[in-house]
């Protein structure tokens, strides 16, 4: 598992390369005519600040269903942000990122209501699949297709990636606080400094 996991590490890196020279300018968080529909409210509490993020339950349902869960269940209290690649995304859902004794293995964990891994929604017919990886985007990080469990993404920019990664939500407030996490200084694509998940709290849209 860590071995896969090391690849899409790789394999993330390399396109960021490839496309935050192409996509370096200023962006604006993902707004079109056709939104994706908004089913639950999430506030991401970090030491950073709060983030709010928008969840599309009806785009990709179990999708929601597994982070909003592992929300109520205060999975990411204490997770970090391990992985910051500026021009591209920010990631974390690691529950190994708590254990210190573990930074070897970072990026490689993670867990699911369902029990193991579970399925992608990449549906063409959905307003999220359609935007695709805009800025703000929220979207699942795997190892392969139809290997989700707790990692996410959010991206920095307008991202031309191929559409392998579930889109579930994106930021409605705290971009300023996404952009201040992808600007902090690094070694590698870790963090120097802990970037903390303290809370989630969920609401669900009446």
């Amino acid at each position: 598992m860590k071995t896969t996991m090391n690849l899409f590490t790789l394999s993330m890196m390399l396109i960021a390369l490839t496309y935050s020279t192409q996509f370096a300018g200023a962006q604006s968080v993902v707004m079109t005519n056709q939104e994706p529909t908004i089913t639950h409210i999430v506030t991401m509490n970090t030491n950073h600040g709060p983030v709010t993020l928008g969840l599309y339950g009806q785009d990709a349902p179990k999708t929601v269903d597994n982070f909003v869960g592992l929300a109520e269940k205060n999975f990411y209290d204490g997770i970090l942000f391990h992985r910051v690649v500026p021009g591209f995304v920010i990631q974390a859902g690691d529950p190994k990122t708590k254990d210190e004794a573990l930074k070897g293995q970072w990026g490689t964990g993670g867990e699911s209501i369902y029990g193991g891994d579970f399925i992608d929604e990449l549906f063409p017919n959905t307003k999220s699949f359609q935007i695709g990886y805009a800025k703000g985007v929220l979207a699942m990080a795997n190892r392969g297709p139809n290997t989700n469990t707790s990692q996410f993404f959010i991206c920095l920019e307008d991202l031309g990636l191929p559409k392998s990664y579930t889109m579930f939500g994106k930021v409605t407030e705290g971009m300023d606080v996404v952009m201040k996490i992808a600007a902090t200084p690094l070694n590698g694509s870790t963090p120097r400094e802990p970037v903390i998940i303290k809370s989630m709290t969920v609401k669900k849209k009446s």
